[in-house]
């Protein structure tokens, strides 16, 4: 198994991603879009979350696709963003058909980000704007750390971003993965360069550093935002992909998995305080020959694409002026 060609959730062919921000508020949003409605469901193991349209991503809903899906910061005044991208959408016919009328779907989810030194002074509130930016910029390129919803994200002890990884199982099938990485506790092992998703890196894509070779005391492992002074301002939110044939139900079960992923590379994490959150998403190009164990193995790889997309989330963030807390880049040096 190898990442696929761009190490992006876009390696699922179809999907692509558009991201917009403001450096003075300090904030963004992000978007995932595709030629045509996917399949989606989504998992909430945060005990804070913040989202839009998540109740018709069960099984048992009426709704069997949608047509994007927003992650945004702002907090509650960014759900905002998911409503610039259903007006683009609908100006473009995109939609669920309902007798005249056509209603694009997107559900999306938020973190807070409004105390993070940026100016929050807005008069107007500017996520409708950024979310039909975000559409308009969608692609199959594009860049990851302090872009869209990750340029105002926080960890416990360092600047957050966007991040993303992809991975090509021996079943043909490819899996992808989008984060923005605002957590509450750290994706290092405490105050030190080593992720805590090293194992699961791969080509050296967030440093090549290992593990740390040593036990870490459990009050370094369990360190929050609190613990360095920044306020439990918190949430991991995520989208993560496949070209599988998939049902809204296996979406669900492949949601919950990818939640794994969150757990191998931040810590602590899907507390009280945090609105931990993963949407999963199937484009439905390439059948399962096994309806349970290629399942299963879809789950697992969701999850290690995660686990790597936070941490090159975190490797990848870049420095800016009123930033309050440092980047990997400023404490342990530049990516190679």
């Amino acid at each position: 198994m190898k990442p696929g060609p761009r190490n992006l959730i876009t390696d699922v062919a179809g999907l692509r991603v558009g991201n917009s921000g403001d450096e003075r508020i300090k904030t963004g949003t992000t978007v995932l879009v595709a030629d045509r409605p996917f399949v989606a469901s989504v998992d909430v193991m945060g005990g804070s979350p913040g989202a839009r349209e998540t109740e018709l991503l069960a099984p048992d809903k009426l709704v069997s696709a949608v047509d994007a899906i927003v992650l945004s910061g702002g907090s509650a005044f960014g759900l905002d963003a998911a409503s610039g991208v259903a007006d683009a959408l609908l100006k473009q016919g995109r939609g669920f058909a309902v007798g005249p009328v056509t209603v694009p779907i997107v559900p999306g989810a938020i973190l807070f980000d409004l105390i993070n030194g940026g100016d929050k002074a807005w008069a107007d509130n500017p996520y409708k704007a950024l979310g039909i930016a975000a559409l308009a910029d969608a692609r199959a390129e594009f860049s990851l750390g302090s872009f869209g919803a990750g340029i105002g994200s926080l960890t416990a002890n360092l600047k957050g971003g966007l991040g993303s990884a992809s991975l090509v199982l021996r079943s043909g099938h490819t899996v992808g993965a989008l984060v923005a990485v605002n957590a509450t506790g750290m994706v290092t092992a405490g105050d030190r360069a080593n992720f805590w998703a090293a194992p699961f890196e791969m080509d050296g894509e967030f440093g090549g550093l290992g593990t740390w070779p040593h036990p870490i005391p459990f009050l370094e492992s369990s360190r929050t935002k609190r613990d360095y002074a920044n306020g439990l301002t918190n949430t991991t939110i995520a989208i993560v992909a496949t070209d599988a044939v998939l049902s809204k139900a296996d979406c669900k079960r492949l949601a919950v998995a990818a939640q794994d992923g969150i757990a191998r590379a931040a810590s602590p994490s899907h507390a009280l305080v945090d609105g931990d959150m993963v949407f999963s998403v199937a484009t439905c190009e390439r059948p399962v020959a096994d309806p349970i164990v290629d399942v299963m193995h879809l789950g697992h790889a969701v999850a290690v694409c995660l686990a790597r997309a936070i941490a090159r989330a975190v490797y990848l963030a870049t420095p800016a002026p009123g930033d309050t807390l440092p980047t990997w880049q400023q404490l342990y040096g530049q990516p190679s």
